[in-house]
């Protein structure tokens, strides 16, 4: 008998006029129901330096999580050796290789999206998002860039969310949203 995968998730960060927030909704399901409503996504690291988000599998995130907290002490803090190590070890260890979930990054300087397929992109724009409702809190984030400058980095990611939250099932209203510490 086979368990159904526990997804959902939208996860989305922005950098805006010197300031970077990433926050997520709190939804996780199992098949087509929900399975909790409250679920923390953001995790602070690094003495709130760093913030991390995550999608998919939680049990998964949490060990890529704790992987990469090891790698930032293994590197003095440098997020991206620390991501790109963790991308490497992601994709040629039998062990990680299985695990379902992808993450963004950020630091005061820069933001991240590591995947298992070896991946660390940083996003052109200032807009990083993953998870089921990813491309429609990306279309709002930049939206609201564009449109809107005079919000703040934590607004913006607020309101993409909720947008976001409105259009996919997998996706809700309870936020959790941090900013990176300088």
């Amino acid at each position: 008998m086979s368990h159904p995968k526990i997804k959902s998730t939208t996860v989305c960060a922005v950098v805006h006029n010197g300031q970077v927030a990433i926050g997520a909704d709190g939804q996780a399901t199992m098949g087509n129901t929900v399975a909790k409503s409250n679920v923390r996504k953001i995790r602070k690291l690094a003495d709130g330096k760093i913030v991390l988000g995550f999608a998919g599998s939680t049990a998964d995130a949490f060990t890529l999580m704790e992987r990469f907290d090891e790698k930032l002490g293994t590197y003095g803090g440098n997020m991206k050796r620390a991501a790109i190590e963790l991308a490497k070890d992601w994709r040629m260890d039998r062990y990680l290789r299985r695990l379902e979930a992808m993450m963004i990054v950020a630091n005061k300087e820069e933001v991240l999206v590591i995947s298992g397929t070896g991946d660390v992109l940083e996003p052109d724009n200032g807009v990083a998002t993953i998870g089921s409702g990813s491309m429609y809190a990306q279309s709002a984030a930049l939206a609201l860039k564009k449109h809107a400058p005079n919000l703040t980095a934590k607004e913006m990611v607020e309101e993409s969310l909720h947008i976001a939250a409105d259009i996919c099932i997998y996706t809700n209203h309870n936020l959790i949203v941090e900013t990176v510490a300088e």
